[in-house]
């Protein structure tokens, strides 16, 4: 069991447009994110304890298809205590996958990589996990130790199951629980897909991310509860992690606020369940070392 004083942020971004551009954030809407955002920010927006644990520890995850942006990423934790993995990208068709892997594992900050992520809920083809060379890349992610983050909206279930299926020893987890559409109010279908990827014992869950699959004004508690209570029992608390998806979230309430959601949500469980979903499941997946002392 961590410190019971930790908490671990398993899901947040970081970004500085002067280095790099972030297309996506030109979408109408996100005009509130629009800017730079760096550990400093994280540091002064995540003031609020989580069940009295501070953040501690966090996983910092790519946004673009950049393997320049994964190399900045992994810079940054070697430089900042506050990260302690990265979740970064390369480009899962190529078949130089391996030595791009290894390459970014021997360059600066390269042993906090311990993920790989791509943006699949972008992708049209509803089998793009299930490519041979998608699946040839994917065997070389778990044969360097490194996990595999699925990030797919509620209609690409389907090939998030064959994935754990096929590759049954690859570490899964599911990003911001697979995006169940909480403003529509209809969850039957995505409720039924997350017990079908549970079923499968490699497979993680990120409770982040809910809020801005609300309304983005006027969510409450009571819109999260729905979605909370069938990831706890699809997955039980071992295999939850909290994550914030900072900046992200500030579309929607922001750090605090979900912070303070998260905590209302645990009401009811144990200290070792609380502990599991605020530190215990995201140190073990992404094999976090101890937080340095500050």
């Amino acid at each position: 069991m961590s410190d019971l004083h930790e908490l671990v942020d398993a899901h947040h971004h970081l970004w500085d447009l002067d280095q790099r551009p972030q297309p996506w954030l030109d979408e109408p809407g996100l005009e509130p994110i629009r800017r730079t955002f760096g550990p400093g920010d994280l540091r002064a927006s995540a003031t609020r304890t989580v069940a009295g644990r501070h953040l501690a520890r966090t996983v910092v995850v790519q946004c673009v298809t950049s393997v320049p942006e994964t190399r900045d990423l992994l810079a940054l934790a070697d430089e900042d205590p506050l990260i302690g993995a990265v979740v970064g990208w390369a480009d899962l068709t190529s078949p130089a996958i391996g030595d791009v892997l290894d390459d970014l594992r021997s360059g600066p900050g390269g042993r906090y990589l311990r993920s790989v992520r791509h943006l699949v809920q972008g992708e049209s083809d509803p089998r793009w996990l299930q490519q041979p060379s998608v699946e040839r890349s994917l065997r070389a992610v778990r044969e360097r130790g490194l996990a595999y983050d699925i990030l797919i909206r509620d209609h690409q279930f389907d090939q998030a199951v064959r994935l754990a299926e096929r590759l049954p020893d690859l570490p899964l987890v599911l990003d911001h629980a697979g995006k169940p559409p909480i403003a529509d109010g209809d969850l039957d279908d995505w409720e039924r897909d997350v017990r079908r990827l549970a079923a499968h014992e490699q497979v993680r869950c990120k409770v982040s991310g809910l809020v801005t699959e609300a309304d983005h004004e006027k969510w409450t508690l009571d819109d999260i509860r729905p979605v909370w209570d069938v990831l706890l029992a699809a997955f039980g608390p071992d295999r939850l992690m909290f994550g914030s998806d900072w900046p992200v979230c500030v579309l929607a309430g922001g750090w605090d606020r979900w912070a303070a959601t998260v905590e209302e949500l645990l009401a009811d469980c144990s200290p070792a369940e609380t502990s599991a979903v605020l530190a215990d499941t995201a140190t073990a997946f992404y094999q976090l070392t101890e937080a340095p002392c500050s």
